[in-house]
């Protein structure tokens, strides 16, 4: 049989490359007690894809292998989010707060943190309008510049998905624009979905349908919208701070109309049916909730971060969404006392 000498030398040049770029990773995290025997997955930020699983030994979760260019990555215990840090070459301790120290990336993410951090401080202390423009336009510079510097690795990433929920369609294709290592980046592509999707189910609009399935019982939102009822929606889920801090919120507007053809109904997206469960009973939400929407309701609605919350008229008309608080409880007022 006859080689092609120049052939081969290639092939083998291109495998030499490769494997010298593969660089070692040592990831350290403490866990609890409890932990103890648990299996927590590391897992790709951007894609979901698994990188690696250990059991939890003596304390900690520990990881070790190798890795070709740095990736944003999140840790998953019992199918809970539990820390997000750049996956890089050397090592990474996660300490109990959950943030990652001791990689060349990671310790320049704290640094960028901090000083985000420390602008938002003085922004919330600011005198009068005038200096919180200033402190803004300040930050705004800072992201920018810190982005463009960063677009080789995923901090410039990190960044943007902080600012991305706060973009108008616009402003995100204008974004994309600018730095377009970002387009490359799945979480990205499903952003410019998603403005498509807001677009379709603004208020004003009928509602969009769907179906999501648990334990061998179906739910449609057609089932409970569209029948003479206001219907208040709460996408949220289980590990979500201000959905939790919005529950007190939606208590007091089903106390107040309950009684009065409101019905408050929960989907819990993104989240594990289990833990969705333990937050119900933890939080004593008296309302009906749908266990295991996932990304099925987000997808349709365009809903980029949570809480959700949509109210819908007697019709299915959406009246109002992405309102919290005092806000959210006027526009319930608002279209219910005229009613």
């Amino acid at each position: 049989m006859k080689i092609n000498c120049k052939s081969y030398l290639a092939a083998a040049a291109a495998m030499l490359c490769a494997t010298a770029q593969a660089a070692p990773y040592h990831v350290i995290a403490p866990m609890s007690d409890d932990d103890e025997g648990a299996m927590v997955y590391m897992v790709n930020y951007d894609t979901g894809a698994t990188i690696d699983s250990v059991l939890v030994a003596h304390g900690a979760a520990e990881f070790r292998g190798e890795i070709d260019e740095p990736v944003l990555a999140r840790l998953l215990l019992d199918g809970q989010r539990y820390a997000t840090f750049i996956l890089e070459e050397g090592g990474t301790a996660i300490n109990k707060e959950r943030n990652a120290t001791g990689s060349m990336l990671n310790d320049r993410l704290n640094a960028i943190s901090g000083e985000i951090y420390s602008m938002d401080a003085k922004f919330s202390a600011a005198a009068d309008e005038q200096e919180r423009q200033a402190i803004y336009d300040a930050y705004t510079k800072f992201v920018d510049t810190t982005i463009s510097e960063n677009a080789d690795n995923p901090i410039s990433y990190y960044l943007f998905l902080d600012m991305a929920p706060a973009l108008s369609p616009a402003q995100f294709a204008e974004a994309i624009a600018k730095y377009p290592s970002l387009a490359g980046y799945e979480r990205v592509q499903r952003y410019q979905k998603s403005f498509a999707s807001k677009a379709a189910t603004a208020e004003g609009q009928p509602f969009t349908d769907f179906e999501i399935e648990y334990n061998g019982t179906t739910h449609r939102l057609s089932d409970v919208v569209g029948h003479g009822d206001y219907v208040l929606v709460d996408y949220w889920a289980s590990w979500c701070g201000p959905c939790i801090r919005q529950t007190a919120v939606i208590k007091d507007i089903y106390n107040e109309y309950k009684d009065k053809g409101l019905k408050v109904l929960g989907v819990a997206v993104w989240d594990e049916p289990d833990a969705t469960l333990a937050a119900i009973e933890k939080h004593q939400l008296p309302w009906e909730c749908w266990l295991n929407g996932q990304s099925i309701p987000t997808d349709l609605y365009g809903i980029m971060g949570i809480p959700c919350i949509i109210l819908y008229g007697p019709d299915g008309t959406i009246l109002s969404r992405d309102k919290q608080s005092e806000e959210l409880k006027a526009a319930v007022r608002d279209a219910l006392d005229k009613n």
